[in-house]
């Protein structure tokens, strides 16, 4: 029976990767300039769609269609990001469900679309990898997520041509990887010191069971 792979992704505000379980470890895998993590920046220039680095140099000379921290306003009402919208130099308006969407080139792209090109790159990582397509994923989010926001990043997902699995809260991810799986009891504080939030969680561990009581 063929091997099935499936990849593990962190869809982050500024810089996102991906990674697999190979030989006992998680192995980050790198993009197609080398590098291991890659800017979560979708630039719109004419037809052309630039993803990661290429889209970072649009910032300046090409700024209004140059999205940047689109985690910021994924799965969530346009009113609820009216404070965000003063802190990047690019067009957030409402979508026809009340959503937040940015107008680029004179057409509204939602922030799932603008992540699923991202997850685009990395899945290319992984098929490049392997050498064979990818369709299944874990991606991780902040454990503040609420149920509207962890839906909006499946759908990146389901955009972007993959089945995701499951969204796993990023503190219970780092606990996992770190060895915190383990048949012991305890609590741990996990902090996420990233490029757009920093945050703090409290998890509670209990025969392999990990669950965020705080955050």
């Amino acid at each position: 029976m063929k091997k099935e792979h499936i990849i593990s992704i962190d869809l982050g505000t500024t810089n996102s990767c991906v990674a697999i379980f190979e030989n006992g470890e998680a192995k980050i895998l790198p993009n197609a300039e080398g590098g291991r993590t890659t800017p979560s920046v979708v630039a719109y220039n004419g037809s052309e769609v630039l993803v990661g680095e290429a889209a970072k140099r649009q910032q300046i000379t090409n700024p209004k269609n140059t999205i940047f921290s689109a985690k910021r306003f994924i799965g969530m009402k346009h009113a609820q990001v009216e404070s965000e919208t003063k802190l990047v130099p690019y067009q957030v308006t409402q979508s026809e469900d009340g959503g937040a969407a940015f107008l680029i080139l004179d057409k509204k792209v939602s922030p799932q679309e603008v992540g699923a090109k991202i997850l685009l790159k990395l899945k290319k990582a992984a098929e490049d990898y392997f050498g064979e397509p990818v369709s299944k994923a874990i991606i991780t989010v902040p454990a503040y997520f609420d149920n509207a926001q962890r839906q909006a990043t499946k759908d990146a997902g389901q955009i972007a041509g993959l089945e995701v699995l499951r969204v796993i809260n990023e503190p219970t991810a780092a606990a996992l990887a770190y060895g915190f799986d383990k048949k012991v009891s305890q609590k741990i504080l996990v902090l996420d010191a990233g490029g757009g939030r920093t945050d703090a969680s409290l998890l509670e561990i209990c025969e392999s069971v990990v669950e965020v009581i705080a955050t």
